[in-house]
């Protein structure tokens, strides 16, 4: 299948790209400022708040599934506005669209969520990608919208990256112990969102790793895995800091990962596999 990766530059969508190539399928990406240097496939420059040049793309691409990995973060043009204006060419055009959807949609009040709980975020971010949610499944009903949580990997990662800063004393500041997520590994990730791309399986699905850790206690095992020192990652108390967001969200794969044949592994498993 002909498979278009929107974001293909990112660490995410560089990782769709690897492994979309490596399953055989014709693969095109878009980037934003500079391609990867990834072989094999065709790169487009696309910004998603231009709606003529996301049509140009499409019709030279023509692809059976569209994955978008992009992140815009609070930017509401990019983040709520482009998986819209994505959902309108993929109907068109008759194309699946796999939307990575994130854990920010939600407060945090009820702690546990399953894919039938709706958002209520707290942040503008969260409120741009609920608002994308929302224009996705009306504009394109046979799409996928998967959530996830933070995404880990090597230093491409954001996550890894502060780790390291802070061990070597590159950045100030700490990480929350009263701020728990269900990280994911990129591979796993990637993987899952070309299994459903693949099955047809619409709707709300969950992606996130099993295990719930808070941000320090996943600093100090991502800090163990690449051989830093582990004692000089900082705590502190998110509840203290005055940021905004939800303190402890806690995704429920379960449902959709008894539909999938890709496992989604915990971080206390993954980042000890890796060392």
């Amino acid at each position: 299948m002909t498979v278009l990766i929107v974001g293909g530059s990112g660490f995410l969508g560089a990782e769709l790209v690897r492994q979309a190539v490596t399953a055989g399928h014709t693969t095109a990406a878009t980037f934003t400022r500079m391609p990867d240097s990834a072989p094999g496939i065709s790169w487009h420059a696309l910004d998603l708040r231009d709606p003529d040049r996301l049509e140009a793309v499409m019709a030279k691409v023509r692809p059976r599934v569209i994955v978008n990995a992009t992140n815009g973060g609070a930017d509401w043009a990019v983040t709520a506005e482009g998986p819209v204006r994505l959902a309108m060419a993929a109907a068109r055009r008759g194309s699946r669209l796999v939307h990575v959807s994130s854990d920010a949609v939600f407060s945090g009040a009820r702690v546990h969520y399953d894919e039938s709980c709706l958002p209520d975020p707290l942040t503008p971010y969260g409120a741009a990608k609920a608002a994308a949610e929302t224009g996705v499944r009306l504009l394109s009903p046979n799409a996928v919208i998967a959530r996830t949580s933070l995404i880990i990997g090597d230093l491409r990662s954001e996550h890894v990256r502060a780790v390291h800063d802070l061990a070597a004393g590159a950045r100030s500041g700490a990480l929350f112990t009263d701020d728990i997520r269900c990280p994911v590994h990129v591979t796993d990730l990637a993987a899952a969102l070309l299994e459903l791309a693949d099955t047809g399986a619409p709707g709300v699905h969950h992606l996130s790793g099993v295990d719930a850790v808070n941000r320090h206690e996943l600093g100090v095992l991502i800090a163990r895995r690449d051989g830093l020192d582990s004692t000089r990652i900082p705590a502190g108390l998110r509840a203290n800091s005055g940021l905004p967001g939800a303190l402890d969200v806690r995704l429920d794969n379960r449902d959709t990962q008894s539909r999938l044949r890709t496992t989604l592994r915990g971080a206390r498993q993954f980042l000890a596999q890796e060392t």
